[in-house]
């Protein structure tokens, strides 16, 4: 009995030995515990291009503006006849010149109209030739005294109606020429079809759609502007805006002209804003987002790579005494001309801050300052010296 007590005794010893061990496992091995205070005791390495200092610079202030990028060369043909649509002769998204048929409309009946006006108007000037005569007849016979003033005159009535139907059938030809010619649907000047409304056996009455052209080398940005801030903007005012489907790239224009009067239900203003290069966007409708720069003021920037976002929260490790800082930040407004964002707390001019930083670093970490190209050799012999080591 004693035997097995002494059995159990030394069983439980040694587990409660193992266990010791695995809840520090520093003390068992000291070369290990020296390895990890030694990392923790190592400096970190930056060099001047890693540091940013932060200053002031000119933000450029003023109203939002939102819009859509429309053309200011646009025509929405529509059609001139009631006629059966023959031939689309053009696609979406086709170059098209000036004079270009576009889309061709029956034209038998209108042929068959004109066909008549020119014979009307033939006949017309024969009774017109005819009465003509006969009127100089009449006051050749009268002025001799063989015909009465009652059969001059009314030759002349015969004369002038012969003359007014003449000028009516003219009338009725020039129409129905100009009505066979609108069978032709043609490019009013150089551009690209935008919208094909109709097909192939569409009926066309007066006033239907038929084809949409716009010219693209003429976009223009069509934005509206709230009307407590329109007190600032005037014509001439650089604007800055990005436009959907064009990420990553800004485009800048100058307000050319700003409606005198509100929307009645939005209670926004309408500005219209030229581009100021010739690289403008070729499609139509996109949606567009930028500011008036209707004032510069001073503040501190920095750039969006300084910046570390947690959650709702935005820092970044600011340097100082060779140690790192976390900078908690309240951002501003972003300037588009450079994509820096104001800094409106938490830096002060001056102040350096790392340029990229990463995800590892932490509060009051140490930091040595070296030369730019004394970080690249240490690397290299670093190297050098491991591989060497690797060899032994």
């Amino acid at each position: 009995m004693l035997r097995k007590t002494l059995f159990v005794l030394a069983i439980a010893s040694a587990l409660a030995a193992c266990g010791k061990e695995s809840k520090d496992p520093g003390k068992g091995t000291g070369k290990d515990g020296k390895d990890e205070k030694a990392s923790a005791a190592v400096n970190l390495l930056v060099s001047p291009e890693d540091l940013l200092t932060i200053q002031g610079n000119a933000l450029a202030s003023g109203p939002v503006i939102t819009g859509s990028v429309q053309p200011e060369r646009n025509a929405d043909l529509r059609a001139e006849v009631s006629a059966v649509v023959i031939q689309v002769l053009k696609e979406n998204g086709e170059a098209v010149k000036r004079g270009d048929v576009l889309v061709r409309l029956d034209e038998t009946s209108i042929r068959d109209s004109l066909n008549s006006a020119e014979e009307a108007s033939r006949a017309a000037s024969q009774v017109l030739e005819q009465s003509e005569r006969m009127f100089q007849r009449m006051k050749t016979l009268r002025a001799s005294g063989m015909t009465s003033t009652q059969a001059l005159e009314d030759a002349e009535i015969r004369r002038n109606n012969a003359q007014s139907d003449l000028s009516a059938a003219k009338s009725r030809a020039v129409q129905a020429r100009q009505q066979l010619q609108r069978t032709l649907v043609r490019a009013p000047f150089d551009g690209i079809v935008s919208e094909r409304k109709v097909s192939n056996g569409d009926t066309a009455q007066i006033g239907k759609e038929l084809i949409k052209v716009i010219d693209p080398t003429s976009m223009r940005l069509e934005g509206l502007v709230s009307a407590d801030k329109i007190g600032v903007v005037k014509v001439g005012q650089p604007v800055l805006f990005r436009i959907n489907g064009y990420p990553g790239q800004d485009f800048a224009g100058k307000v050319r002209r700003v409606d005198p009067a509100a929307n009645a239900i939005t209670r926004q203003v309408a500005v219209l804003v030229d581009f100021n290069d010739k690289e403008q966007p070729r499609v139509a409708g996109l949606y567009a987002e930028g500011r008036i720069e209707a004032a510069t003021v001073s503040a501190l920037m920095i750039p969006d790579s300084a910046l570390v976002k947690a959650g709702d929260q935005t820092y970044t490790w600011k340097v100082k005494d060779k140690a790192l800082q976390k900078a908690v930040l309240r951002i501003g407004a972003r300037d588009v001309r450079t994509g820096q964002w104001e800094v409106q707390s938490g830096l002060a001019s001056g102040d350096t801050v790392l340029r990229t930083p990463g995800s590892t670093f932490k509060d009051g970490q140490k930091v040595e300052l070296t030369a730019a190209k004394a970080v690249p050799a240490a690397a290299m012999a670093s190297s050098s010296t491991a591989v060497a080591g690797k060899g032994n």
